[in-house]
């Protein structure tokens, strides 16, 4: 059943590749949802309509979520998609977004297809294991704190209105001074598989939705990375992982106390609606010693 699922989450991030790569660095009409920082283009809705026909026809028993467009659907294998992570840098040509596809079953994720179609790289991932272009993906050796590569869009103008402009800007301070390398690419989905790739240490971001996280929390979790998931606030503490709105994913091996301390104050002043310095009195974060053993892929036609 997981490998029929893959093979539909894999056929539907790959469908509309080609015409988004035509598109990509064209010109192209840009607008916008909640803000100037939330822009959607033609390209996001004809790409979630194409995966949406392509999910339906070989899933029937399927419940649809796109970014773009809502719920479809009513059935046992709930799909979030993002039809373009990264819209921002795909509408100003940073070579930077992705087609992220996640399937949930039983509020499990059982597969997940991530597609960077620039790079012609696909993630992939199920119960059996995690895969980049059909080779078995594993997530391990970390480098220290000191000397992390770390992905995170943080702070960004919602976080400045939800945390205060100076506690943002001083964590924001913190995270450079503790990792060697800050980068701020945006697309969550992308983040998340070149942290399962072992391309950078960590991720974070502190305001996704489940289309975003949903395809790359399996993958980073399958590829022996882990994934913890921050309510802000926003959600029950126990609810699905892929349903927070905060999350900070490890590569494998990794042991990032203060990484978790910023994560967890961040969650804990949303979650109390304070604007103050929040100190956790219990990190996330534990070192993993054990990686899971190396997989031979099926290979998805």
């Amino acid at each position: 059943m997981t490998d029929h699922i893959l093979t539909a989450a894999i056929r539907a991030a790959c469908r509309p590749a080609a015409e988004l790569v035509a598109a990509f660095r064209g010109q192209m009409t840009v607008d916008f949802k909640l803000d100037r920082h939330d822009p959607v283009t033609i390209h996001d809705r004809r790409a979630e309509a194409m995966i949406r026909e392509t999910i339906f026809h070989d899933v029937p028993d399927s419940a649809f979520m796109g970014e773009e467009g809502g719920s479809t659907g009513d059935g046992a294998v709930q799909w979030f998609v993002d039809p373009i992570d990264g819209t921002s840098n795909f509408a100003c040509g940073i070579a930077f977004w992705c087609i992220s596809v996640g399937a949930v079953v039983d509020g499990q994720v059982v597969a997940g297809a991530i597609y960077d179609p620039v790079a012609d790289d696909l993630f992939s991932a199920n119960a059996e294991g995690a895969w980049l272009n059909g080779k078995p993906l594993i997530s391990a050796n970390a480098s220290p704190e000191e000397n992390a590569t770390l992905i995170c869009g943080y702070p960004v103008t919602r976080d400045f209105r939800l945390d205060g402009k100076e506690l943002s800007l001083a964590r924001l301070g913190r995270l450079i001074e503790t990792v060697a390398t800050l980068r701020r690419p945006s697309s969550a989905a992308l983040s998340l598989a070149h942290v399962a790739a072992g391309w950078a240490d960590a991720a974070a971001g502190f305001g996704v939705n489940p289309w975003d996280v949903t395809a790359g929390k399996l993958i980073v979790e399958q590829a022996g990375g882990r994934y913890l998931p921050f309510h802000l606030g926003k959600c029950p503490e126990d609810a699905p992982a892929h349903h927070h709105p905060g999350y900070l994913a490890l590569r494998g091996g990794a042991d990032y106390p203060t990484l978790c301390t910023i994560a967890d104050e961040i969650s804990t002043g949303r979650a109390r609606g304070q604007r103050s310095h929040e100190s956790p009195s219990q990190p996330r974060c534990t070192p993993v010693q054990n990686l899971p053993s190396q997989r031979h892929p099926r290979m998805i036609q």
